[in-house]
């Protein structure tokens, strides 16, 4: 009787231990295909550490990259926003999408220079990043993901 209690107890413990594991992800392809919500140190460590004292521009990511700096409250960026989210399907295993509220994002976006809402910024693995300011269609964003990013 004891051993029959000592038993179930054992696996009761085993199963609720296994079950409260989560299973391991790769990392790399848990954003894929989806525009990313990207904070001040999230720029810092994906994308440029403005805070090293370099001016030199020198991406960290490993893939180009686009950036949405939009508000809320912003109708152009309410209308941007499902053509980026298209887009990050579209080109999901190319392409980091990423967004950044510049409501909650002061500092990130005032050492952008952001002004005008929205603002597309187009990162190539190499190179000068590109900007588009405001509303455009998917077409042009298309254009500019093949010139700017994809470009050989």
């Amino acid at each position: 009787m004891k051993k029959t209690i000592t038993c179930i107890l054992l696996t009761a413990g085993l199963t609720g231990y296994l079950s409260a594991q989560t299973p391991v992800q790769d990392k790399s392809d848990k954003n894929s295909g989806k525009v990313i919500r990207m904070d001040k140190q999230m720029f810092l460590d994906n994308i440029f550490d403005y805070t090293s004292g370099s001016t030199n521009w020198k991406y960290k990511g490993e893939k180009p990259a686009v950036i949405d700096f939009y508000a809320t409250w912003c109708g152009p960026c309410r209308m941007v926003a499902p053509l980026l989210k298209s887009l990050a399907k579209e080109y999901k295993d190319r392409i980091a999408f990423y967004k950044v509220d510049t409501d909650k994002q002061k500092e990130l976006s005032a050492v952008m220079g952001i002004q005008s809402l929205p603002t597309i910024i187009f990162i190539p693995k190499t190179g000068q990043p590109q900007i588009i300011i405001g509303a455009a269609n998917k077409a042009t964003f298309r254009k500019a993901i093949e010139e700017v990013l994809l470009k050989e």
